[in-house]
């Protein structure tokens, strides 16, 4: 199949790259490579569209709204409608299960609102796992370098490997519409913390611009036969506390840890 990927240089974007390109013919689009969704060149002949480009993150979106809705909706919009006759798979965010709390899911949620009716949105959960922002709270555990956590939080943590096979389920439907994409468990933020003893600076409430929880309904994807596999506890054990560096070589488009 020929595919054309956007968002490739991205986290789930070099996963997915790696997991599709031995069975299919990738073009690969990204910001990071001078192919800026808003400008670049669209005219290429495929059979299915992934779209991963964007901007994520609630707190950064409420500092650049507009950075956010330009490279989130505009540039999905010019993408949707020249690809309006192609099968297209877009990521979306459980944060628009309710757009109204942050400028991210509200982005999110309109691109929901002008995708086209052939295309299928996934509405992805906390996604973590190798090349993770380090920003995120699961690497933080891993180096031990919690700075405050949530204590009414809980989220809905999916290895990228599980996503990854998530979408590549979905690839192989001809469904439409929206559904959540994540491990379907919901998770307190303060149990992660207590278990793992990790060091903690500050324990606050979330504020109105988070939701409390993400959990996904994997109702739909359970019935195509997916499940998640990579327990988050295990991955945490296994990773943490472990002295390695982590070193990005980009060869043949694929990036390497060790």
């Amino acid at each position: 199949m020929n595919i054309l990927l956007t968002g490739s240089e991205g986290f789930v974007g070099q996963h997915l790259f790696k997991f599709l390109k031995p069975n299919h013919k990738i073009t690969c689009l990204d910001k990071l490579t001078g192919n800026d969704l808003l400008s670049c060149d669209l005219k290429h002949n495929v059979d299915l569209v992934i779209h991963l480009a964007g901007l994520s993150g609630v707190r950064d979106s409420l500092e650049r709204p507009t950075e956010y809705w330009e490279q989130n909706v505009i540039a999905g919009q010019r993408l949707f409608d020249y690809f309006k006759d192609t099968r297209i798979l877009y990521a979306s965010s459980s944060t628009s299960h309710e757009p109204w709390r942050n400028p991210y899911a509200m982005s999110k949620y309109s691109l929901e609102q002008i995708a086209p009716t052939n295309s299928l949105g996934m509405r992805f959960t906390t996604v973590y796992g190798p090349n993770a922002r380090e920003s995120m709270l699961i690497p933080r555990i891993l180096r031990d370098d919690v700075p405050f956590i949530n204590i009414n939080h809980s989220r809905d943590f999916i290895h990228v490997d599980d996503l990854v096979r998530g979408i590549n389920t979905l690839m192989k439907t001809d469904l439409t519409g929206v559904t959540d994409l994540g491990a379907g468990i919901t998770n307190k933020l303060m149990d992660l913390v207590d278990y793992f003893k990790v060091s903690c600076d500050k324990f606050v409430l979330g504020n109105e611009f988070e939701r409390l929880d993400n959990k996904a309904d994997n109702t739909l994807l359970n019935n195509l036969g997916w499940l998640p596999k990579i327990n988050l506890y295990n991955y945490i054990e296994e990773n943490r506390n472990v002295n390695w560096r982590i070193f990005k070589r980009k060869f043949n488009n694929i990036i390497f840890c060790w």
